[in-house]
């Protein structure tokens, strides 16, 4: 799996990382959810009927897992070990209005332990791209982030996502030094798929899987 370490600029990146501001709001809706559902405990319970019983279970169980999720998240989505826990990969604009842009990214949804790459296609819509122009083919390095912990098929996982390194520095050199730890190979297979953008976005499990016969030689059977 191929890292890339930089210092990450944790003011920066709460103002401007969207994956982190996601994860704010995965985590007060959590607390209200858990606020609300033990509310709706405590009611049934002083209601005191054998259905009510049954119910004040399932909303306790559903209060202590949103309780859970609350307490997790800020653990689990620091911006700086999203990062580091993240394989660098290559994305692209491809389209920008006036109210942001969508990146198609070329990521690896194999498991460690898979036989060789499973390479996709997938998108991210985004809203800003801070240090990079906001039109069509703009090289945006990445690194792959699964913040929903959805279960894996097989050698794969369920989804994985990408988050520009744009959004954790405001340091230019930090940028292009990523680009250009990323093969021109990967670069030149998404400016050449640019036209499937609109195809990933419309599938029912946001990714394209790549036939690996199809691939350059320089991806097959190679992490």
């Amino acid at each position: 799996m191929r890292r890339f370490e930089f210092a990450v600029d944790r003011d920066h990146a709460r103002a401007v990382n969207e994956v982190v501001a996601d994860l704010r709001r995965l985590r007060v809706l959590a607390y209200a959810a858990a606020v609300f559902l033990g509310l709706g405990t405590a009611f049934l319970v002083w209601v005191n009927h054998p259905w009510s019983w049954l119910l004040a279970v399932a909303f306790l169980l559903g209060a202590v897992t949103a309780l859970f999720i609350g307490y997790w998240t800020p653990h689990r989505g620091r911006v700086d070990k999203l990062y580091a826990a993240g394989e660098l990969v290559p994305a692209v604009v491809s389209e920008a209005n006036g109210k942001g842009a969508t990146l198609l990214a070329l990521v690896d949804m194999a498991k460690p332990d898979a036989h060789g790459p499973r390479y996709a296609l997938v998108t991210r819509t985004v809203r800003s791209l801070p240090g990079h122009r906001a039109r069509t083919g703009e090289r945006v390095p990445a690194v792959t982030v699964r913040i929903d912990r959805a279960p894996g098929v097989g050698e794969m996982w369920q989804s994985v996502s990408a988050m520009p390194i744009a959004w954790g520095t405001r340091d230019l050199n930090t940028i292009d030094r990523a680009r250009n730890s990323i093969r021109e190979v990967e670069w030149q297979l998404l400016s050449d798929n640019l036209d499937l953008a609109d195809k990933v976005r419309g599938a029912d499990s946001k990714r394209l899987l790549l036939d690996p016969q199809q691939l350059p030689s320089e991806l097959r059977g190679s992490n």
